[in-house]
């Protein structure tokens, strides 16, 4: 494939930033703009180191920009539900790394194949994408009746946007849970350990299921997920093996990040902007052929 598509970031901040490394070592995107607000932040300050056009006026410099075509807003909840009608509007596809949940739920491990079409992609949160897949490999083999998650993050790697969405967070995982992972209820719990040194990012899951069913099969299903999204997201490891008892299920993820950005125990960024890399150049492949 010669082609590459042609992509802008909104938002400078600690995702943003993240991403950009990862964008740009992509063989199937091209980083066009890097688009923020605070004309000194230091993602805008690398890009131009890095060669990147920028700009500190938002996201009306990426809408002008007739040659992008995919959009990551990076930005926030709030922010996003404003950006998603203009991106709409003016014919660019987003994918959406805050928690506004105004397209449909993805997990790229679970079910990017069904959204290839849709104009905005919302992957949920860190501790969904975390989290949801193993929801779901349970899930395929006994009908879970409740999940619970919770997602243990170091404080140092939550930035202002993290902070500010906390609510947005917990409502938006939670019915991720139920939506992809297919759990009949789902909750969503995040903890912002201040330990130091700080912590990989680990995500602990408890389900109860319909009925028991057999240690084994649910080992082979988790490990099987664990494989699938390991491929975009390389610091992906099962941390404790899912423990069985009567209808109790619970297992325990661990997330080391890249380290592209902030340090590699940042694993809730690199989730996301591994995850968001994934579904692009995944939309690359439908959009323009392998």
């Amino acid at each position: 494939m010669n082609e590459r598509l042609k992509v802008a970031i909104v938002g400078s901040g600690n995702i943003g930033t993240d991403l950009m490394y990862k964008v740009l070592r992509s063989p199937k995107l091209e980083l066009c703009m890097m688009a923020g607000i605070v004309p000194d932040s230091e993602g805008l300050k690398r890009a131009v180191t890095l060669g990147i056009p920028i700009t500190d006026k938002g996201i009306g410099p990426v809408l002008e920009q007739d040659g992008i075509r995919l959009v990551f807003d990076t930005t926030g909840a709030k922010p996003h539900m404003l950006h998603a009608p203009l991106l709409r509007e003016y014919g660019k596809i987003a994918i959406d790394l805050t928690p506004a949940a105004v397209g449909p739920y993805v997990v790229p491990a679970v079910n990017i194949e069904e959204y290839l079409d849709h104009p905005n992609i919302n992957l949920v949160t860190c501790g969904g994408q975390a989290t949801i897949p193993i929801v779901a490999a349970i899930s395929r083999v006994v009908p879970v009746v409740y999940a619970e998650i919770v997602a243990t993050i170091a404080s140092k790697s939550a930035g202002p946007g993290t902070r500010q969405n906390i609510d947005e967070f917990t409502k938006t995982t939670a019915r991720g849970i139920e939506v992809v992972g297919k759990a009949s209820k789902g909750k969503a719990i995040i903890i912002l350990n201040p330990a130091e040194p700080p912590i990989m990012m680990r995500n602990t899951i408890y389900c109860e299921v319909e009925y028991p069913v057999a240690e084994g099969v649910v080992h082979s299903s988790v490990e099987e997920m664990i494989k699938v999204v390991h491929t975009y997201v390389p610091g992906y490891r099962l941390r404790v093996p899912p423990l069985v008892q009567d209808r109790l299920i619970t297992t325990m993820i661990e997330v080391e990040g890249a380290g592209d950005y902030l340090p590699k125990y940042s694993g809730n960024l690199d989730i996301m902007t591994a995850a968001a890399v994934g579904v692009a150049e995944r939309l690359v492949n439908h959009i323009i052929g392998s």
